[in-house]
């Protein structure tokens, strides 16, 4: 994620944090007045954790079947950023204050690219029924290139 920020400005703190767990948001006060309201899914499909980013630079995991996922804790870290806790298990992201003012500023272009890689991957928001796995078979001709997997 690009930050237009220089170095040497600092990225704004939130003044203000609440979690809203029944409509599922995230909303980020400001003290220039910016306010920004972030669903679950769109916080845990962008997880900075290394089970989302992957270990380096194009490694990134999709994440799939998210659309009700919904956030059950949030938890200061230090004085630069907090923890979410999702109701999927997922607990690793540690949201940098940078990380969650670009959330915020890019919302509607993140999402967009989001939804854009899930439909190349004919993937969907939607987790499969309980009970089901799914495998993806990769025809490693067809796929040159192609790690193949989610």
């Amino acid at each position: 994620m690009i930050d237009a920020r220089t170095s040497s400005e600092p990225t704004p703190v939130p003044t203000d944090i609440q979690l809203r767990k029944k409509s599922g948001l995230l909303v980020l006060q400001y003290a220039d007045g910016a306010r920004y309201e972030l669903p679950a899914e769109l916080l845990r499909v962008y997880s900075p954790s290394a089970e989302v980013k992957g270990h380096g630079i194009g490694r990134e995991v999709l994440q799939t079947g998210k659309r009700q996922v919904q956030m059950t804790g949030i938890e200061a870290i230090g004085q630069y950023a907090v923890r979410l806790s999702f109701d999927d298990g997922h607990d690793s992201g540690i949201y940098s204050w940078e990380l969650l003012r670009d959330l915020g500023e890019h919302q509607q272009e993140r999402w967009q690219q989001y939804l854009t890689r899930l439909q190349q991957a004919q993937a969907s928001r939607d987790a499969l029924p309980a009970g089901t796995q799914a495998i993806k078979i990769v025809d490693p001709d067809r796929n040159a290139g192609d790690a193949g997997g989610q």
